[in-house]
Parts: C-alpha cells; sequence; structure tokens
C-alpha cells in the first residue's frame, strides 16, 4: 500500500487478490470493506527498483542490451543473440522459465520493435510476432498501450477511439490536428512503421565471448580454464579488427539466477591472452567478498568493454622488452590487484595557475588527455620548483621598495639573505574561480648558503593591497 492524495491506495496486488476484485489504486478502507483480513504491506519503491536491476543484469545471460521500462519491465534488444540458444522461441521459453523458477509472475513478447513488444506484453497476448505482423497483432490493444498521458487517453475515449484499430484507420493529418503529434507517433512506433533505439543499462561491449556449461560449475581450476579459452577466442577477434583492449570485463551467471564480475583495465590496449588471463586472476586474487560460485556458474562471459586501434610492433633486435612496456605491464598488475582508484599519475592542466598546473588522474584511465609538460631550455634553469608546498607559507621579508624583489627573509625562525634574484613573473589570478584572489608576483631567489627558493608577493602595491604579504611556494632542488 502507498498514501496517495491523503489516502492510502493499494499498489500492487497480486493473482490471488484480483481474483476477489482487487485492483491498483483502490482504496485500503474499500479493499478491507470487502476482504476484512487482508494482508498489505508497505510499498517501497527503491527495494522494486534495486530488483529490477538485479533482474536486468540476470538478463545479460542472453544478450548484452538491457533496458528498463520502469516500474516493473524489461526490454531487451536480442537482435543476433537468438540463434545463441536456439531461436526466439527457445530464448523466450528459457527466460520465462527462469523467472518464474525464481518465483515471479512475468510474460514476454518478442516483436520487431520494443514498442510492439512492450504493448503486447502489457496489454496483449504473449508470445513471438511473426516479421512484419505488429500492425495486425496490436489492432485490438486498448488505446492506454501507446503509454500516453490521462489527458488524451480520455479525450481519444470521448471521440469513440478506443482500441489501436480504431486509430489506424484515420488519416494523419487530422489526428494529429486534434490530438497533436504524440499518438500518431506512437501509434506508428507500436505497429512497428517507426523503430527506436533503446538506451541499455550498461554501454555495448565492442567484442564478448561466452561458455556455457552443461552442467553448473563450481571448481576454481575449470572456471580459469574456462576463463583462458575466452582470453583466447577475443584475442583472435581483436586482432582480426585491429584493434587491442582497454577495458574487460568477466561475467560469471550462476545457477540461481545471480551475476558476478569482475573487470580490469590496462594502460595500453592490450589482446595478449597470456596478460588478459594474468590480470584477471590478479583481481579474483585481490578480491575482498571471494567469488562465491552457490550451486555453480553455468555460464561465463568474457566482454571487452573498451577498444582502440592497435597495431602490431616490431620487436626489439636484443628480445627484450621496451621500458615503456615494462612500466605499463607493472601499472596494469597495481590497477588489477589494488583497484583503479588507487593507482594515480599526473597530468598537465591547461592553466597558468601553478596551484592547478597538474592533477591525478587514474593511471590507466582510456584518453586521459591532457596539456604538455613545460620543458626547460637545456641551459636554464627549471621556472617552477619540484618541490610545491600546499599551502604556501608565510614568510617576512624586506624589500629595497615595497614593489621591488625581496632582500632578505625569515622562514621557520631562519633568516635567509638573498644573493640573487630573478623576476617578477606576474601571475594574475583565474577570475572564474576566485575573483577576490590577488595577483601574485613570484620572484626566483638564492641565499647566500646556495638554497633557492620560490617566493612570491600576494597583492600589487597601492592597488590591490596595502603593505605586501609574502609567501614562500616551494624550493628548487
Amino acid at each position: 500500500m502507498a498514501q496517495v492524495g491523503g489516502a492510502l491506495r493499494l499498489a500492487a496486488v497480486g493473482r490471488e487478490a484480483m481474483a476477489l476484485g482487487l485492483r491498483p489504486g483502490q482504496t485500503l478502507a474499500d479493499a478491507r470493506a470487502r476482504i476484512p483480513h487482508l494482508v498489505v504491506e508497505d510499498h517501497d519503491p527503491a527495494a522494486d527498483a534495486a530488483l529490477l536491476h538485479r533482474m536486468a543484469g540476470a538478463c545479460d545471460r542472453w544478450t548484452p542490451l538491457v533496458a528498463l521500462d520502469p516500474p516493473d519491465g524489461l526490454i531487451l534488444d536480442v537482435t543476433g543473440c537468438a540463434h545463441l540458444v536456439g531461436g526466439e522461441a527457445e530464448l523466450r521459453a528459457q527466460s520465462l522459465r527462469r523467472f518464474r523458477h525464481a518465483g515471479f509472475s512475468v510474460c514476454a513478447t518478442i516483436a520487431g520493435t520494443p514498442d510492439a513488444a512492450r504493448a503486447l506484453a502489457r496489454f496483449g497476448r504473449a508470445g513471438t510476432v511473426p516479421p512484419g505482423g505488429e500492425a495486425e497483432a496490436v489492432r485490438a490493444l486498448p488505446v492506454a498501450a501507446l503509454g500516453l498521458e490521462q489527458d488524451t487517453r480520455a479525450a481519444l475515449a470521448l471521440a469513440g477511439l478506443k482500441r489501436l484499430g480504431d486509430l489506424a484507420g484515420l488519416p494523419s493529418r487530422p489526428l494529429a490536428a486534434r490530438f497533436g503529434e504524440e499518438p500518431g507517433r506512437r501509434l506508428r512506433r507500436v505497429q512497428g512503421l517507426e523503430d527506436r533505439r533503446i538506451t541499455p543499462l550498461r554501454p555495448r561491449p565492442a567484442c564478448w565471448a561466452d561458455e556455457v556449461f552443461a552442467d553448473p560449475v563450481a571448481h576454481r581450476p575449470a572456471i580459469a580454464a574456462a576463463l583462458q579459452r575466452l582470453a583466447g577466442r577475443v584475442a583472435d577477434r581483436l586482432e582480426a579488427e585491429g584493434r587491442g583492449g582497454r577495458a574487460f570485463e568477466a561475467s560469471f551467471f550462476r545457477s540461481d539466477g545471480a551475476v558476478r564480475r569482475i573487470g580490469i583495465r590496462t594502460g595500453r590496449p592490450q589482446r595478449d591472452p597470456d596478460t588478459i588471463l594474468r590480470l584477471l586472476r590478479e583481481r579474483l586474487d585481490a578480491l575482498a567478498d571471494p567469488l562465491d560460485p552457490g550451486f555453480g556458474f553455468d555460464r561465463v562471459r568474457l566482454a571487452v568493454a573498451a577498444a582502440e586501434p592497435l597495431e602490431p610492433r616490431q620487436p626489439r633486435l636484443d628480445g627484450e622488452a621496451d621500458h615503456e612496456d615494462a612500466v605499463s605491464d607493472l601499472v596494469d598488475r597495481l590497477v588489477a590487484r589494488l583497484g583503479a582508484a588507487r593507482v594515480l599519475r599526473f597530468v598537465a592542466a591547461d592553466t597558468h595557475d601553478p596551484l592547478r598546473s597538474s592533477r591525478l588522474v587514474p593511471a590507466a584511465e582510456p584518453g586521459a588527455s591532457s596539456a604538455p609538460w613545460p620543458v626547460p631550455e637545456p641551459s636554464e634553469p627549471p621556472a617552477r620548483p619540484l618541490h610545491l608546498f600546499d599551502p604556501p607559507q608565510a614568510v617576512e621579508a624586506l624589500a629595497e621598495v615595497p614593489d621591488g624583489p625581496p632582500l632578505r627573509f625569515r622562514w621557520q625562525g631562519v633568516l635567509h639573505t638573498i644573493v640573487h634574484a630573478e623576476g617578477p613573473e606576474r601571475i594574475a589570478p583565474e577570475w572564474w574561480r576566485d575573483p577576490d584572489a590577488p595577483t601574485r608576483d613570484y620572484y626566483r631567489v638564492e641565499d647566500a648558503q646556495g638554497g633557492r627558493f620560490w617566493l612570491y608577493r600576494a597583492g600589487l602595491y597601492d592597488r590591490e593591497t596595502g603593505p605586501p604579504r609574502w609567501y614562500l611556494h616551494g624550493l628548487f632542488a
């Protein structure tokens, strides 16, 4: 039950309740007047949505393209997938049998468009519609099958248009002029005359390979052997397409309908089966919650979630791997064991502000573009120190003139006398981030002991501030 408009109403009813005359939307008082000992539970939409997501995950065994049809429906794009399980009739029978065995009351229809399948499953007959037969199959459905707003449905009913066959016999222009474009558009989709693409929960993988077991498998060596075979098949497909994978996902479908998934990412395109299998094993060994096979897995899938072009590389004459490849392999192993969020790398940011000149991104993130790192001239010292303080440390400084370079400064109780100074390098604030931030004049300085520092004066004298304040931002090596 749920509270609607100040009254408690039935949100959903079971088969037995419907046989007794109860319907969704009926007030609880009316329902109990008919059945005094009616048992009700509070409606939990969040739990229903979570259950629908789990059911969608279980449907991945038949197709990777699964979309939600809230509040209680799923739409599967089975194009090119039905032959893997013996045809459309067998696919439909398998899905119904599996969900009914789990205690769900379900119906399913296979049609040429998602709208036609949805309308027939919810308002008409279940089964398989032959190609091109959608328009005839939906003629007897009520107008509610179009999913229109209540006002539009009421207007159509007042005009005597109660079935889709009534709408189909009308010219499109007068229908649009009186009721708008939406009824005609949805009618064409339900009739199979206009197709629309569903938005799947998970993006379509670049390629994948499945292995189905005649009997559920729970032994880890058998699962590892299946993964090895799948890695070889996926690698062959990637090689034929001239691509390499950047993200791989192994899915383990349990016989009770649960699905377990593990994913790995690589720092560069990869299609070597041994490397893929080694990273998957690293990931499996690093799981805090071990892979629970339950009563066994009846299907294992290896999918390439992201792929990029990969040209064959000529090996070195000395037979050793490049240093870059060795580093990339190390990063891949660390990511597989520790997780992508814990292995990071620095990339340069396109900004003149030294506080934001770099950022951290996942080391295995595909396509993490960055600005080029500044490269000093061979004979010039670096313009930026390697070590920056965050936040910059306040110091006491003395300058010959208020807007000139510092002569000496005191930091952490030690007085430093400056013998060389270069600057200023004026850096204005990024006004779109902090319009009140002062302008900074940076100086590269060296003291009498040979220490090199990066100081700046905050604020332009007599324009942005009174007595200027000095800060130490970094140390040169």
